[in-house]
């Protein structure tokens, strides 16, 4: 797991788009609840405050009280949220805790779970992992989750800019990694299509969040594929939800970029022909990692990043 920095914290934290979902989810949640009850709510994954802030204001909203354990362990962060703390006058309605969520015992369970580990294909920052471990915290019948999904999304692309990038660096393991992209001068070549979905809180018996699909994309205009676009929706609870998926993008966030799937070599398609894109989340006891191969009627490329050689996530 990587630790973010300060000027990724400051960057994500300024988006009033996500935030202002994310409030409206957690009063919905709250809402739910009866108005005499103190709701417990985790935040897990804190950061500098603005999920715990967002509850708190919910919490004003919907007229409930509530208790609120905020779970952070970037050191950094958690010196800013215990400024907040003070400075916000939280009193006992907010409890900082400085843990990593996979490690720490919560003393209670909690009614609402609320994070915001999802990445630019959703799930490429190990946010089922993380659910998963984190979902012990929460009550078994009646405990709601926000984000309740995500779901990530391809799309075939041309964009030689994209893959010149790539292919500057002359080896291999770069056309083997998926990169995070602001995508400028692409075309999309076929439909954006649902890739993996993984729903929250998880209660099945056995918890298993390999993945395989198999897509295929009916191409649009004669081009050049240089790879695929990745994206994702996530929906936080009842109608609320944020989306970089371009048709049900959330107006104005600016928290996550596309990722951006090459491929070795480009592959010269035609209009109406059938692109198929095989797509595997591959999960080991110490990484996480993605392959993809892409075939057409004339071309079969190799499966890109076998067994993680290039590219994966620590767990």
């Amino acid at each position: 797991m990587k630790i973010i920095s300060i000027h990724s914290y400051e960057t994500f934290e300024k988006d009033p788009i996500k935030y202002r979902n994310y409030e409206w989810a957690v009063r919905d949640a709250l809402l739910k609840h009866p108005v005499e009850r103190t709701v417990v709510i985790m935040v897990v994954g804190a950061g500098r405050g603005p999920l715990v802030q967002a509850s708190l204001r919910a919490s004003i909203s919907a007229g409930r009280r509530v208790r609120v354990f905020a779970v952070e362990k970037n050191p950094n962060a958690v010196n800013t949220l215990r400024n907040l703390h003070l400075d916000e006058r939280w009193g006992d309605r907010v409890t900082i805790v400085s843990s990593d969520m996979r490690v720490w015992k919560a003393p209670e369970k909690a009614d609402i779970l609320v994070s915001e580990l999802l990445g630019s294909f959703g799930d490429n920052e190990l946010s089922p992992e993380c659910l998963d471990g984190a979902q012990s915290f929460l009550k078994r019948d009646t405990g709601i989750s926000i984000p309740s999904d995500s779901m990530s999304y391809l799309e075939p692309i041309m964009s030689s800019k994209l893959w010149n990038e790539v292919a500057k660096f002359k080896e291999r393991k770069h056309f083997e990694t998926p990169y995070v992209v602001k995508i400028h001068n692409y075309a999309s070549l076929g439909e954006t299509k649902l890739c993996f979905r993984f729903d929250h809180p998880n209660w099945s018996k056995r918890i298993d969040n390999r993945r395989f699909v198999k897509l295929e994309f009916k191409i649009r205009c004669d081009a050049t594929l240089h790879g695929f676009a990745g994206y994702f929706h996530s929906n936080l609870f009842g109608k609320h939800s944020i989306s970089i998926n371009p048709a049900t993008f959330s107006d104005g966030m600016f928290s996550w970029f596309p990722i951006y799937f090459p491929i070795r070599n480009p592959i010269y398609v035609k209009r109406d022909e059938i692109v198929k894109v095989f797509m595997w989340r591959c999960v080991s006891s110490k990484k996480v990692w993605y392959e993809w191969a892409v075939s057409t009627s004339s071309v079969k490329t190799p499966i890109h990043n076998p067994k993680g050689r290039s590219y994966w996530i620590g767990l």
